[in-house]
């Protein structure tokens, strides 16, 4: 039996074609816009383009849906490099995976996280879909495919045939922009660039569940100098009256994620090289104020399981119940602060009716952000 397509069939079968495009660039190509240290250079008897703390972006191209190819090689021992896409027009959102020389063979050596207001929030999104062990191979050329499809992609790192990152659900919200080679430091070369679109898939989010208790309903304030904040005191009725709040709901599996509402800040941290400066303050930190509201049926104790980044005063009913910090280099010299709802634990003893939950959360670079769920107490033995 003989099929044919209907003439709408074959229009939009020939539309796609037309916004199919592959682009095959040299390392000295006028089509690239070099940034930071970036520059044409010769490596091991290839034409590379170098980056160290630079990117190099395709001029004039923008992509939704494509295949992007580059063959990579770096002599450096430790360094951030990878991909950038659907980088919007104004640089501020955008997706980004990366490898981590330093990391290899370890399950975070390679990692997707969007960009969002300019902040990378690597600390939020991790595991499953973020993060994954690879070899990253030491002054030797490899392979990396970047295929994107809807509101997935997957990383191919030297074998072809299977991917090393399933990234199954994008996160930034940029449905179309711009593609960059890019190395936050390290030295890396890159060479033999290739960038195909492909037609539009659909765009069906993959989220995970959300898991039971998890608070997703909240309100925030804007962002204050947490320097000039008392973060031991919740804010007076009076100053939470002259804030303007804005309502905001938690993502799966319960993330608030604050570079969606607010800037990210980039301040010089203290003890990034030198833990002994950890309690030291940290010029440039950023608060903000999260509150919500907790019914309960009678006087009991739950669990409030909290993640969060990078630090946070958790007060109930106008008292202040926990004071911590999960900064990257607080609690050891090589903590991460990666945000999980099984980070921290505080006891809520509620009161019958209505209970305000406020988190003061500071930022201070990586992802800023928090995570509540709240679970049952067996032992009732706080009611003697």
């Amino acid at each position: 039996m003989h099929r044919y397509l209907s003439a709408g069939a074959l229009a939009l079968l020939a539309a796609s074609a037309a916004h199919c495009e592959t682009l095959s660039l040299s390392p000295d190509s006028p089509r690239w816009d070099l940034q930071g240290r970036a520059e044409v250079a010769q490596y091991k008897g290839r034409k590379t383009i170098f980056l160290d703390g630079g990117a190099a972006a395709v001029k004039d191209f923008t992509m939704r849906d494509g295949v992007v190819d580059v063959d990579v090689i770096t002599p450096a021992t430790r360094g951030f490099f990878g991909i950038q896409f659907r980088v919007a027009d104004d640089g501020a959102n955008g997706e980004w995976v990366y490898l981590r020389q330093h990391k290899s063979g370890l399950p975070d050596a390679m990692q997707y996280t969007p960009v969002l207001g300019t902040g990378l929030n690597w600390q939020i999104y991790n595991g499953p879909g973020f993060t994954g062990e690879i070899d990253i191979p030491r002054d030797e050329w490899f392979h990396v495919r970047l295929v994107v499809t809807g509101a997935q992609a997957k990383l191919y790192v030297k074998d072809m045939t299977k991917p090393a990152l399933v990234m199954g659900d994008l996160k930034s919200g940029v449905q179309n922009g711009e593609v960059a080679l890019a190395a936050l430091t390290g030295a890396v070369h890159f060479a033999n660039f290739e960038v195909r679109t492909t037609p539009d898939a659909p765009w069906q989010r993959q989220p995970p569940p959300m898991p039971a208790g998890t608070i997703v309903k909240w309100s925030i304030s804007p962002a204050f100098d947490a320097l000039k904040r008392n973060l031991e005191h919740a804010p007076t009725p009076a100053e939470q009256e002259a804030m303007r709040w804005q309502d905001v709901e938690a993502e799966p599996p319960g993330f608030v994620v604050l570079y969606r509402y607010r800037e990210a800040p980039h301040p010089r941290v203290t003890f990034a090289n030198d833990w002994s400066k950890r309690l030291d303050p940290q010029p440039g930190m950023q608060v903000l104020y999260a509150r919500t509201t907790i019914d309960s049926d009678r006087d009991q104790v739950k669990r409030l399981e909290i993640g969060y980044s990078d630090d946070v005063s958790v007060f109930l009913n106008g008292r202040i119940l926990y004071r911590g910090r999960s900064a990257q280099n607080f609690r050891d010299p090589g903590f991460l602060g990666i945000v999980n709802a099984d980070n921290d634990a505080v006891y809520l003893p509620l009161k019958k009716g209505r209970n305000e939950l406020m988190l003061a959360v500071s930022e201070l670079g990586g992802g800023w952000g928090f995570i509540c769920r709240l679970a049952d107490v067996d032992d009732r033995s706080w009611l003697i």
